[in-house]
């Protein structure tokens, strides 16, 4: 019998299987010894132990299309990240970590910024500035005003989404407005330093239509950029792709070197210097790290 793990909590794996239900399973332990952990979104073959108790055994892991270390996660089409447009602030840096880790594993991102209800227009427009140029889909919603849920739920149809983003900018409730099985429990947010109390505690695929999933990861506050060479770096940056060819040297790190198209076209304002900043930032931890 085959199926896909929606959830995984302390060694349990919960299977669903289409016209039957989900089974609580236990993973053989074949899997530990060949160091292979089943992740949320794996597609197993199962066994049922227990038909009527709705219980089995993973026997097999069936091969990824893709898989991401933080979240833990597999086989996602896409990835919809999550920011407020105010209350809190978008934080770039980790923002631009995020399209980063999903560039390098080829995975699509659609950006959404929740709250456009308490935005201004001017805020609104910046963010368009800084990503449209970037070529990824943009969307402003605003969970508590239910303002363009369906331009999200069209966006979400048909796929298998990871949705992440900081803890307090509205993920759970914009899960809540997409589908009535599962209730996510909703933060608040700490009026000191505006960030949301941690309420996800563990991924989990939850079924917003016959083909349509998404998956919840919980809130993440900082990401590691560490599976990529610096060199790489520069090649999940979309819009730096135009100059690539351009630059006086082959091989530019678009960082110290002269005549470079990149940096050019930051002076230029054709590049965002929120992005390109980042992308030196990382550039620049990433030499470090090869170092020690």
């Amino acid at each position: 019998m085959q199926g896909k793990i929606i959830k995984g909590i302390a060694g349990f794996y919960y299977v669903h299987v289409v016209e039957s239900g989900v089974y609580e399973c236990k993973a053989k332990g074949v899997f530990r010894k060949d160091g292979l952990n089943p992740l949320v979104g794996d597609n197993v073959e199962m066994e049922v132990t227990h038909e009527k108790d709705m219980e089995g055994n993973i026997m097999k892991i069936l091969p990824r299309k893709n898989e991401l270390v933080r979240p833990a996660v597999a086989n996602i089409d896409q990835a919809l990240v999550v920011f407020a447009v105010a209350k809190p602030k978008p934080h770039f840096n980790l923002l631009d970590r995020f399209l980063v880790m999903m560039e390098a594993k080829e995975i699509p991102v659609v950006l959404c910024f929740n709250k456009a209800d308490i935005a201004k227009d001017p805020e609104i427009a910046a963010l368009k500035n800084i990503y449209e140029e970037c070529g990824y889909p943009l969307l402003f919603t605003s969970a508590k005003e239910e303002e363009n849920i369906d331009g999200l739920e069209e966006c979400l149809r048909g796929k298998t989404t990871a949705i992440a983003g900081p803890s307090g900018v509205g993920k759970s409730s914009l899960i809540n407005l997409l589908q009535d099985e599962v209730k996510m429990e909703t933060g608040s947010i700490s009026r000191k330093i505006e960030r949301g109390k941690h309420t996800t505690r563990h991924s989990e695929l939850i079924m917003l239509g016959k083909d349509s999933y998404i998956m919840d990861t919980p809130g993440f506050s900082s990401l590691y950029v560490d599976d990529i060479g610096k060199e790489e770096l520069k090649y999940c940056f979309p819009e730096f792709a135009p100059y690539e060819g351009k630059c006086r040297f082959n091989g530019c790190g678009h960082i110290h070197e002269p005549g470079c198209a990149v940096k050019q076209a930051v002076e230029e304002g054709k590049i965002h210097r929120v992005r390109y900043d980042d992308y030196a930032m990382m550039y620049r931890e990433l030499q470090e790290r090869k170092r020690y």
